[in-house]
Formats: structure tokens, C-alpha cells, sequence
């Protein structure tokens, strides 16, 4: 993908958020039950990064295991509802693709539901080297990213693979667009396990664990993989 139309997707992006901010949050007052596992290695007073939180709902799980919790999201709007809903821990507006952290300063880094949402695997690569310059040596970066399963994704991936055929979108391969409700589209890359599996050793990262996690409905899938900064 040519960066330039990258960087007016990101930016368009973060717009989008800012523009659904209350109704998108009014969607995610809860943590998803199928991913609390990811949760249980935890440690009291480690520095944990919560990267891309949103309006900060998993805070709640991180405040009860003790930890020196740091929520970041480049919305303003979801960082304002964020402060609101909990105004006791440290939320800040900043870029996944330039961190306002030292190196070597977290322990622990959440990334849940972020990746995907990055256009092009050079702004993806940024985006994990980033994660590991601030992650302390071992390390631990957990993230997520959507699995695709429902009928309107797979046909808005057959439809824009078809217009990247022929010539008439200047998205990748395997990248869409999804309508929220009757307001704007988001962006999603849509990964398969193994490639997401691959970018991340790209980036320099020992995986630990992967797999795909879906909730009791099975109307939501998502792979999930837990992986560590090397020496």
C-alpha cells in the first residue's frame, strides 16, 4: 500500500473513532469473558500498558490485579470517556506508531483489537517495534486481532479482492472496509493466524502461545498471541 494513502487511512481512523466514540463505548461497557485468561499471569506492581484501550473497560480487570496500569488510545473522544468512567488511572492520547514512553519501561504490554485496524505491514512493523522498545527485556506482549466468520466480512473481503483485481482500489489484499451502523467505515486488515503468527517473529518477537479464542454465541472470534521480547 502506497504510505500515503496509509497515513490518511490512519488519520481517517482515528477521525471515525472520535465520531462513534459514544456509541461504540455504549457497545463495549464490558470485558469479553473468552478473553480473561489472557489476563491471569498478572503480577502486583508490574508497569502494564493498555495499548489502544479505547474507553479503558479493561481497566477494571488490571486494577484488580495491582498493577501500575497505563491506558493509551489515539481517540481524544474515547481517552475523554475513558477518564470519565475512571477517573483514578492514568490514560493519555498518544500514537501506537510513536509511544510518549522511555525504553525498556513496561513489563507487561495489552494490545486488544488494535492491529488490525493499522494499514500496511510497514505501519504494522512500527507498530510491534514500538510495543517492543518500550517492553523491559523478556517482556510480555499479549495481543488480538479479529478473526473473520460472519457472512457481510467474508463478502466485503471477496468484494474488495475483487476490486483490488482489477485495479480499482489501492487497499492490500485481505484489507476492507465495514460499515458501523449508517455512519462511517472502518478500516480492518483481515489476518489469517499464520500470517499474523509471522509478522510478529518479523518484528522480532519469540511467540509463546497463539490460537483463536470465540465467545459462547460464537458470534465473535478473535486469534490471540502471547509473545516475549528477547534478551
Amino acid at each position: 500500500m502506497d504510505l500515503e494513502y496509509a497515513k490518511f487511512i490512519l488519520e481517517k481512523t482515528k477521525e471515525n473513532y472520535n465520531l462513534i466514540a459514544e456509541e461504540f463505548s455504549a457497545t463495549r461497557k464490558e470485558i469479553w469473558e473468552e478473553l480473561e485468561f489472557l489476563f491471569k499471569d498478572l503480577k502486583e506492581g508490574e508497569k502494564v500498558l493498555d495499548l489502544g484501550c479505547g474507553n479503558g473497560r479493561w481497566y477494571k480487570v488490571f486494577k484488580e490485579k495491582g498493577v501500575d496500569y497505563f491506558g493509551v488510545d489515539n481517540s481524544e473522544k474515547l481517552i475523554q470517556i475513558a477518564k470519565e468512567n475512571f477517573p483514578e488511572a492514568k490514560f493519555f492520547v498518544g500514537d501506537a506508531l510513536n509511544l510518549p514512553f522511555p525504553e525498556n519501561f513496561f513489563d507487561k504490554i495489552y494490545s486488544i483489537a488494535l492491529l488490525h485496524h493499522i494499514p500496511s505491514e510497514e505501519f504494522r512493523i512500527k507498530v510491534l517495534n514500538e510495543a517492543k522498545r518500550v517492553l523491559k527485556k523478556r517482556g510480555i506482549l499479549v495481543l488480538t486481532c479479529w478473526k473473520i466468520h460472519r457472512l457481510r466480512e467474508i463478502f466485503a473481503l471477496l468484494k474488495y479482492t475483487l476490486l483490488k483485481l482489477i485495479g480499482k482500489s489501492k487497499l492490500d489484499f485481505k484489507d476492507v472496509f465495514l460499515l458501523w451502523g449508517k455512519k462511517t467505515l472502518r478500516y480492518y486488515h483481515c489476518f489469517s493466524k499464520r500470517e499474523l503468527e509471522k509478522l510478529i517473529k518479523k518484528a522480532g518477537f519469540e511467540i509463546l502461545e497463539s490460537g483463536v479464542v470465540k465467545n459462547k454465541r460464537g458470534n465473535r472470534k478473535n486469534y490471540y498471541l502471547i509473545c516475549k521480547k528477547p534478551l
